[in-house]
């Protein structure tokens, strides 16, 4: 018994302390590379973010022209190449540098609908909108109207028509201060609707 209780009380303790201090090397080089492969995970994830906002704009709306379509607080995707590889279309939504100045006498950016192309002749009269004669089918617009009246324009060559979904209080190329908008002043197209999640998806 004295034999045995010297050899657990002498012998077992110098056997194990080689044993801990591998243990210690073996745990710091997990935590090393525990490191390194966290270091890399952001590095990529860093690196396709800014190729992504290479492409895409993340954008908030702020006012209530393009309801129902868009609302305030809405955040949407623009796709800032989108003109690059493409041409403008009838339909689109776009976000556009204005003439118009913020609470800090910079360009404001606006959202609309582009309503007409170049060469299209535009003209609204009984509460509808005319392009090139033809009375335009509008389900989206608010109230499904577009009160007033304007006598019919011509869109010049590199400009677009653009006017917004809630025809009641939007500020669009109807109005002098907006007018039609040039195709250097487009910054992309709206594509897709992040946030509510209720009404997530791709934004026509």
């Amino acid at each position: 018994m004295r034999y045995e209780d010297e050899i657990m009380g002498k012998d077992v303790p110098e056997e194990q302390e080689p044993v801990k201090a591998e243990k210690r090397q073996v745990e710091k080089g997990n935590t090393m590379r525990s490191s390194l492969l966290l270091l890399r995970d952001i590095g990529i994830a860093a690196a396709v973010l800014i190729i992504i906002l290479q492409f895409y704009k993340p954008t908030i709306v702020f006012e209530h022209s393009m309801e129902d379509t868009l609302h305030p607080e809405d955040y949407v995707f623009l796709a800032k190449q989108a003109y690059v590889f493409g041409d403008v279309e009838f339909g689109d939504i776009i976000v556009f540098e204005s003439q118009l100045l913020d609470e800090r006498a910079r360009p404001k950016s606006l959202i609309k609908r582009v309503t007409g192309l170049p060469g299209d002749v535009i003209e609204i009269k009984d509460d509808a909108v005319y392009r090139n004669g033809q009375r335009l089918y509008e389900p989206f617009i608010k109230g499904d109207v577009t009160p007033g009246a304007m006598a019919a324009v011509t869109v010049p060559e590199g400009a677009y028509f653009v006017l917004g979904d809630n025809r009641s209080v939007s500020m669009d190329s109807r109005a002098a201060a907006v007018g039609f908008v040039t195709e250097d002043r487009i910054q992309g197209k709206v594509i897709f609707r992040l946030f509510p999640l209720s009404t997530a998806g791709v934004v026509r």
